[in-house]
């Protein structure tokens, strides 16, 4: 897990955590990506909070391996290197992490049945969340060619611009 924060002012700490199925496609491209753009762009200093980012799979097969060399290849011609160890998701992280962010509906539902609190279910969010637009899957690409992973980062990223205006207004129910 990464924590970024701001030297100038001490701010809250949103904890994020990614979820897909193996853990080494679609979820560590996401704290790929954030992390990035935590630590890059111009306007991560205006944001209101500091980050910390992860990510999990459903299933433990991948467990200790890179992401996908596919979607590290895709992910650093873009700028992202993408050096997470997979892990399976624990029931741990429905306590360290604010929101839970599934890629797909087959995931939300396994993370939710995972979930040992309904108050915790709150935090489990579908990434189509933050779409905005009705979609609701990051399709796997893993079985696809190369394009599906380039289709997945164009994805990701267009989420990912959104998710600081979704803190901001989660931040304002509380």
């Amino acid at each position: 897990m990464t924590t970024y924060q701001s030297y100038q002012q001490k701010k809250p700490i949103y904890r994020i955590l990614f979820v897909c199925l193996g853990n080494i496609c679609r979820s560590p491209a996401a704290e790929g990506i954030l992390t990035c753009w935590a630590k890059t762009l111009p306007e991560a200093d205006s944001w209101k909070y500091d980050l910390e980012v992860d990510s999990a799979g459903t299933g433990g097969w991948h467990a200790g391996e890179l992401a996908d060399q596919r979607m590290r290849q895709a992910a650093e011609k873009r700028g992202y290197p993408l050096t997470h160890r997979a892990r399976q998701i624990t029931l741990q992280d429905f306590t360290d992490f604010d929101f839970l962010f599934t890629m797909d509906p087959s995931i939300q539902k396994a993370v939710l049945s995972l979930s040992p609190d309904q108050v915790w279910t709150k935090k489990v969010r579908p990434f189509g969340e933050l779409l905005g637009d009705g979609e609701i899957a990051v399709p796997d690409p893993y079985f696809g060619n190369q394009k599906g992973f380039d289709e997945v980062l164009d994805l990701l990223e267009r989420g990912l611009r959104h998710l600081p205006a979704f803190l901001q207004r989660e931040s304002e129910k509380s």
